[in-house]
């Protein structure tokens, strides 16, 4: 770079030896590099045609250009399928919530109702049980008080009655008897 840039700032000035350097003197460089590149575009360039080479290249990215545009088409109808399935399966979603929520409610209610029925049935029968157990409870009252007071009784009579009390009552009944016989005759 250094050395180029001494080409151009001193113009007639020789490079040194072992050294390459730009030469700046165009009258004495200009027909020597015009007939070495023109031998070298001679030499490498037989055969081939410019005209020939870019319509081959335009053709390349023309044929690039339709295959891209192709895809893009293809992309475009896919994702305009795409778009209506989602709209299908997003309707079809709402469907299924709003039927899975009315679904929800009903088995809700079905299960508030059931269990409200149960809880009655419950009730009665706890009542039931309730009344059963009330009637059984006062029946063993009245049992136990009427044994107790058939044992007091018992007890005052066993008390009371002597061999004479016991003689006059005999001789009571006996004479009810007798005159219940009587008038049966």
């Amino acid at each position: 770079m250094k050395n180029i840039t001494y080409s151009f700032v001193f113009v007639g000035h020789r490079p040194p030896v072992g050294s390459f350097e730009f030469n700046t003197d165009i009258l004495a460089t200009n027909p020597i590099n015009l007939s070495v590149v023109l031998g070298v575009l001679i030499f490498f360039g037989k055969g081939v045609c410019a005209s020939c080479v870019f319509q081959e290249r335009k053709q390349r990215i023309l044929s690039t250009i339709r295959n891209s545009e192709e895809l893009r088409r293809g992309a475009i109808e896919q994702l305009e399928k795409a778009r209506v399935r989602l709209q299908k399966v997003e309707v079809e979603a709402d469907e299924y919530r709003t039927n899975g929520y009315s679904e929800i409610e009903r088995e809700k209610i079905n299960l508030i109702n059931a269990t409200c029925d149960s809880l009655k049935r419950l009730e009665n029968f706890k009542n039931e049980t309730l009344f059963f157990e009330q009637q059984r409870a006062i029946n063993q009252v009245r049992q136990q008080v009427f044994q107790q007071a058939l044992q007091r009784a018992l007890g005052t009579l066993n008390n009371c009655l002597n061999s004479e009390l016991h003689f006059r009552t005999i001789s009571a009944n006996i004479g009810i008897l007798g005159s219940v016989e009587e008038r049966t005759y």
